[in-house]
């Protein structure tokens, strides 16, 4: 009875996240130049991929799915801030802010699958590179692709569950977007429980895609030990691209897991800095990565140059 006489209707929230910031214009632009360099350099990858027929292949579908991935995760989170730190528009809708809510932590859990998939690829491509496009078809990378997405929004779908039904008290975010943690804290109950469950679920994911991700090294470690000293320099290029890749998503948050464990307690601008960098430092990294290590994207690149 006491939640209920406490509780507010809420329509909105306020994005308190960057109330205490130095240089917001400075870091609103930095922010802008970075989401549109994003943006754009993985729209690049996918119209390359999609537009040249030699590279529908399964590797270049996936590399497509990330780069989808990227422009997913990072423009759920990055037009709000962006929004706060440059016109001052500081609220968001409660609707549109469980949308966002939902979409960025899709996002999060479909980079994990992304990258946990791409290593299988390159473990069947180094270990069975005879028989690797019988076992990976283009139709088999599609369903595969599918069905994690399916399986993201499965997993992210009891977020918006447990956090609908419960009632608000205030409606100020102290955070810098609309993220599970943010809108939970605005809520009347004790938020402990649903932390609790959301780390369970958190940590089987991570545990299970990075172990996943280990494990497919190990074994390409094995066949690569076993192959020419010419083919060993392939294999260590094509695996290359994605060990940049996975060490620019995984180590943010290994880096905020460690620290919590230890017990260190982070300002809130670490805590927001270490968040806005684990957002859009990879969406960045991702397509130049590629498109820098992987021959064919950088020759298409280099053929248009030099037309130009």
């Amino acid at each position: 009875m006491s939640l209920q006489n406490a509780s507010i209707n809420v329509t909105e929230f306020i994005i308190g996240g960057f109330d205490t910031t130095e240089n917001p214009l400075m870091i609103g632009v930095l922010i802008l130049i970075t989401y549109v360099l994003a943006i754009l350099a993985n729209l690049i990858n996918i119209l390359f991929i999609i537009y040249d027929k030699r590279l529908h292949t399964p590797m270049y579908l996936l590399i497509c799915n990330l780069a989808v991935v990227d422009i997913m995760y990072t423009s759920s989170a990055s037009p709000t801030m962006i929004g706060v730190l440059l016109a001052g528009a500081n609220t968001v809708s409660y609707v549109p802010c469980f949308v966002q809510m939902f979409v960025f932590h899709v996002g999060g859990v479909m980079e994990m699958f992304a990258l946990a998939v791409m290593a299988f690829d390159r473990l069947l491509a180094i270990s069975c590179p005879f028989k690797y496009h019988s076992y990976l078809t283009n139709e088999r990378t599609l369903v595969l692709t599918y069905f994690l997405w399916m399986a993201a929004c499965a997993f992210v779908s009891v977020l918006p569950v447990t956090l609908v039904p419960l009632p608000h008290c205030t409606s100020r975010l102290k955070y810098t977007f609309c993220d599970y943690a943010a809108i939970m804290r605005t809520t009347c109950v004790d938020p402990r429980p649903y932390f609790n469950l959301v780390t369970i679920i958190t940590s089987f994911l991570l545990f299970f895609t990075f172990s996943f991700i280990c494990l497919s090294y190990i074994m390409i470690i094995f066949f690569v030990k076993l192959s020419s000293d010419s083919n060993k320099r392939k294999m260590g290029s094509t695996c290359l691209s994605h060990l940049v890749v996975v060490t620019c998503y995984y180590c943010p948050l290994f880096v905020r897991i460690v620290l919590t464990r230890l017990g260190v307690v982070l300002t809130l601008e670490a805590r927001r800095g270490l968040m806005i960098g684990a957002i859009l430092g990879p969406s960045l990294v991702n397509p130049f990565v590629y498109c820098l290590r992987t021959k064919e994207i950088r020759c298409k690149i280099l053929r248009i140059f030099k037309n130009s």
